[in-house]
């Protein structure tokens, strides 16, 4: 049994190209996350360590593919700590970093979180829901809006740190560069501030969205990873 812990639009593709005889479950920390493979084998579950050895010993998971958000980085290290603890084979399939002249990069929230201290104007945020706390302590008199998924749990987050509702924008990318640039310029942003997801996960377009507009893009880094890059090489691995 195989236990693909989703989370990437890289998984429905994964799930379309494995053969029928493969047996296998998959797993995603949301609701939107199970919209988007519509499949029968998708379970909404959000596992700690203890949750992934019960699990593996439930489902007599063989082979762990971790195809999880390059950005949850826990779920990650459990995953891999879960797999050595059971003896099964772990394969991390790993997106590629993004690298395009004329964005600002930091290694972290932290060091994100101090560049925004010093900053005038609107900026707009496309990196979730999980650092707004550590965003609204230094947006001082300054605009801040949170681009978040449709969901109960996020209008929640939102709410819990206060986040008035004009600066709450709810919808499922990733987007085209004409809806991200539309978007940005109709909220007047002067920076907007993205992870590293991807070309697939709509970072290009957000960079090139900011930079025909002449907005600043701000890419808050991620740690380098070892795992499979390519795709196509991911599903020859578990034919």
């Amino acid at each position: 049994m195989i236990w693909i812990i989703g989370g990437t639009k890289e998984t429905s593709y994964l799930i379309n190209k494995m053969e029928e005889k493969v047996k296998y479950v998959v797993t995603v920390a949301t609701y939107a996350g199970k919209e988007m493979l519509n499949n029968d084998n998708v379970i909404v579950s959000r596992l700690n360590y203890e949750d992934m050895i019960k699990f593996i010993k439930e489902r007599n998971i063989d082979i762990i593919i971790d195809m999880s958000h390059p950005y949850a980085i826990e779920a990650t290290s459990n995953a891999r700590s879960a797999s050595k603890e059971c003896n099964i084979k772990y394969i991390r399939y790993v997106r590629e970093k993004t690298y395009i002249d004329g964005v600002t990069y930091f290694n972290n929230i932290q060091e994100c979180c101090e560049f925004l201290k010093s900053v005038d104007g609107c900026v707009f945020f496309t990196t979730g829901i999980k650092n707004i706390k550590d965003f609204e302590k230094v947006r001082g008199k300054n605009r801040f809006i949170y681009r978040v998924l449709p969901s109960k749990f996020s209008i929640e987050e939102c709410i819990i740190n206060n986040i008035n509702m004009k600066d709450i924008v709810a919808c499922v990318g990733p987007f085209s560069e004409e809806f991200n640039m539309s978007m940005f310029k109709e909220f007047n942003s002067d920076y907007v501030v993205m992870k590293d997801s991807g070309d697939i996960g709509g970072t290009h377009s957000k960079i090139s969205a900011c930079l025909k507009a002449q907005i600043k893009p701000i890419i808050i880094g991620r740690e380098d990873e070892n795992g499979v890059h390519d795709i196509e090489e991911l599903v020859e691995m578990i034919k």
